[in-house]
């Protein structure tokens, strides 16, 4: 067996090694077509072919044995499987050496009865070492089942393989009953498989990675653990898919597909809630962002229940046109994240986390996305009332964040043509009982926060009444009185 090197590979080894995949494909084809030549130049009026033979031949063996050694440096990376690599490290050096040996026979045999009998045979051996040195590198850089994973029936069955299933190599899954659903089996897997084990598997083990079993999956790779249940902002996993694309360090690695902002969402909230292999959907609650995601796996996903027990909201019944590029774009410049929310819709989430001077005077760049955005986050910005007026005009809002923001009480009156608004933050603003009368408009609304506002308990008991299913944070030490104490959290 070749024996790989113990220390880290020095960056020239690396450097080289990372162009065997270019020069690999020099010596299939040119042996390749020397082989077919060799056949067909032996039918009557195609002997002109031969001259060009062993010249091909040559120029074969010799990018054979370029790429052997830009191999062996790709190897001592260490990120393979032993046991395959073995094989095809030594049937490529094969390739070489019987190339090597055609060509001679080719150039100095001819001639000879006896001896040219041998030739033939080598670029039939050829062909074969080619083909299964071929194999074995796709197979560490795939997957095994790579070459196989979509063979339809009824060759399928003819050569005895298991019936191919639903939502693998690619193949969105759908899923009956979402809330059933095994949380990490049937929805953070499949996107593993798609986007991470060609790289992280059996017989490719970058980084010292496997991610295709449970128990090596929280191991980690050599560079350590890279998930930490219930600790996202560690998990390095989530960090390198945060990253940017041009990153050295993102992953997957440029020119792989990148998981969408809806997959990092999924993988967030799974970790976030304890990172278990056995939990089902509804045992981990899953939260507002969380549940179109959820529901866009489930079949029907308009009417699918993946809440948990709560019904997924209205808006997601609408259809409005994709949100225009250049609109999207202008709001990216001023460092504001806007992300689709699911799949199967085009509603947007909006959040201003990172543009934290963003003013009334920039508002307007809002209204072109007034049918796509559901979710706006726009907490510790510099708004005021008079940006509620162009926040009304966004028809589907579902959540709004105006946290830590100046707006007051005539500013909420502004937002009663929202018809879909079902949760609202007003943690730390100047909004009293008068603004919180106003949220009594909003029929579908269903979670307030309001802590450290002027809001009194006269104020929520009246809202109460008027929408008894609201949920109202109020972060006093004492729950307000006649209410339902499930529906009025004060914080402890």
């Amino acid at each position: 067996m070749i024996v790989l090197q113990a220390n880290a590979p020095s960056d020239w080894a690396m450097f080289f090694g990372h162009f065997h995949p270019v020069v690999v494909h020099l010596p299939i084809g040119m042996l390749m077509i020397a082989a077919i030549l060799e056949l067909i130049s032996r039918k009557k009026g195609l002997t002109a072919l031969q001259p060009a033979i062993a010249p091909i031949l040559f120029w074969g063996m010799l990018t054979a044995v370029i790429s052997c050694i830009f191999g062996y440096l790709l190897s001592s990376s260490g990120e393979y499987s032993e046991e395959t690599l073995f094989l095809h490290q030594w049937m490529g050096i094969g390739v070489a050496l019987v190339a090597l040996a055609a060509w001679y026979m080719k150039v100095n045999w001819q001639e000879d009865p006896t001896m040219k009998k041998a030739y033939m045979p080598a670029v039939y051996l050829i062909v074969i070492l080619l083909t299964g040195t071929g194999h074995l590198g796709g197979n560490m850089t795939h997957g095994e089942d790579y070459l196989y994973s979509f063979t339809p029936e009824p060759f399928r069955s003819l050569v005895g393989l298991p019936p191919r299933e639903k939502g693998t190599s690619g193949e969105k899954k759908t899923i009956e009953n979402i809330n059933e659903a095994l949380v990490y089996q049937d929805i953070v897997a499949p996107v593993m498989e798609q986007k991470c084990w060609s790289c992280h598997n059996a017989n490719k083990i970058k980084g010292g990675l496997r991610m295709d079993t449970h128990e090596l999956l929280m191991k980690g790779g050599k560079n350590g653990v890279i998930i930490k249940a219930n600790d996202v902002a560690n998990s390095e996993l989530i960090k390198r898919l945060l990253l940017p694309e041009e990153d050295e360090h993102h992953m997957p690695p440029k020119g792989k597909t990148p998981l969408t902002a809806q997959e990092i969402s999924l993988l967030h909230w799974w970790i976030q809630n304890g990172a278990a292999f056995d939990k089902k959907v509804a045992q981990l609650k899953p939260d507002e962002k969380v549940k179109p995601l959820l529901a866009s796996l489930a079949s029907g996903s308009e009417g699918s229940d993946a809440t948990g027990g709560e019904s997924i909201s209205a808006v997601f019944s609408e259809k409005v046109p994709v949100a225009s590029e250049n609109d999207i774009q202008k709001l990216k410049a001023l460092n504001v994240m806007v992300m689709p929310v699911s799949k199967s819709h085009n509603f947007l989430d909006v959040n201003f986390v990172n543009a934290r001077n963003f003013d009334d005077s920039k508002i307007n760049l809002l209204i072109n996305l007034s049918e796509q955005i559901i979710w706006l986050k726009l907490g510790s910005t510099k708004i005021t009332d008079k940006s509620l007026i162009e926040i009304a005009k966004l028809k589907h809002l579902t959540r709004l964040h105006l946290e830590h923001t100046a707006i007051t009480d005539a500013g909420m009156a502004q937002l009663k043509d929202l018809p879909f608004l079902e949760y609202i933050n007003l943690f730390d603003t100047q909004i009293g009982d008068a603004g919180l009368k106003e949220l009594a408009k909003f029929k579908n609304l269903k979670k307030v926060y309001c802590w450290q506002t002027k809001v009194t308990k006269v104020g929520v008991i009246a809202l109460q009444k008027a929408l008894p299913n609201v949920e109202v944070n109020i972060g006093w030490e004492d729950k307000v009185t006649k209410v339902d104490s499930n529906k009025v959290i004060a914080q402890k």
